[in-house]
């Protein structure tokens, strides 16, 4: 028998990031080794766990948080460019475990194939982290080193009040954007023949395409659910500063594999150019 939720929520407050890392993999091996019944009998009544809105999860004193804009830019051609952008996607990928275990922790009126698809890409984030954290390591730096922003936990935050919103802000945009910037930042490391790092980024790119179409499908699932149109939906949640995150040019064809139709790449297109155009860009 496993308490789904009470686990999720040591994994979500685990300050150390190797450790949360670690056990973010180790309960989703533990949910696998389960059976089907017990899985089911460790659904919501039956969890000590209590839902809580959460200012932040657990993490370490260090990296500082500032704004995105304060971060300094370095190009990939120096070791200082390469070790800044292990350090930010090391980043992502801390941020990105609890989002993963957040999704399971808050939300527990899904079913239980939810629980194990997030509970895998939480696994997946964590393999993720510590592939970047022993690169770091080999690039004479370390997690925390350099100074990060807050803005993956800031969607938790302001989502944290409905799947439905949570499913369509931050897998199927925040985490679709990896699919666009990936493939010419792994050409540029091969060119620079960092094939270590190049070779991390590939992995990471390659299991984003699956974590964007949980999402997707996630998505979908609670727009029939509640018999909404999903593609009006999309188009509500993106209005306003929501639109600051679209960003072209994108990757049509990883997009479409992650569950993303024509309408909706269309779609994207088009509040991007709205944004511009209410910012008078």
């Amino acid at each position: 028998m496993i308490d789904v939720f009470s686990e999720s929520e040591k994994v979500l407050l685990c300050v150390d990031p190797v450790s949360k890392a670690n056990a973010s993999i180790d309960l989703y091996q533990q949910w696998q080794d389960v059976s089907a019944d017990d899985q089911q009998a460790s659904m919501p009544g039956s969890s000590v766990s209590i839902i809580r809105q959460l200012d932040a999860p657990g993490r370490p004193a260090l990296p500082a948080l500032v704004e995105a804009h304060q971060l300094a830019r370095r190009g990939l051609g120096s070791l200082a460019g390469r070790i800044a952008l292990v350090h930010s996607l090391a980043h992502i990928e801390f941020n990105a475990i609890n989002l993963a275990v957040d999704a399971v922790y808050r939300f527990r009126d899904m079913p239980l194939r939810y629980v194990t698809d997030w509970l895998r890409v939480a696994s997946d984030e964590g393999q993720h982290f510590l592939l970047l954290n022993d690169r770091l390591a080999e690039l004479d730096s370390h997690y925390g080193a350099l100074p990060a922003h807050d803005g993956l936990w800031d969607m938790a935050r302001r989502t944290d009040h409905d799947v439905l919103v949570r499913m369509a802000l931050v897998p199927r945009i925040l985490e679709a954007r990896g699919l666009d910037v990936a493939p010419p930042m792994i050409a540029k490391l091969q060119h620079l023949k960092d094939e270590e790092t190049a070779a991390i980024l590939q992995r990471i790119y390659t299991d984003e395409i699956t974590h964007v179409e949980v999402g997707n499908r996630w998505f979908r699932y609670l727009c029939e659910r509640q018999s909404l149109d999903g593609t009006q939906v999309f188009r509500d949640l993106l209005k306003g500063e929501n639109s600051a995150y679209l960003r072209s040019p994108y990757n049509r064809e990883a997009r479409l594999e992650a569950g993303f139709n024509e309408q909706e790449l269309a779609l994207i297109r088009e509040m991007e150019e709205e944004y511009k155009l209410s910012k008078g860009r």
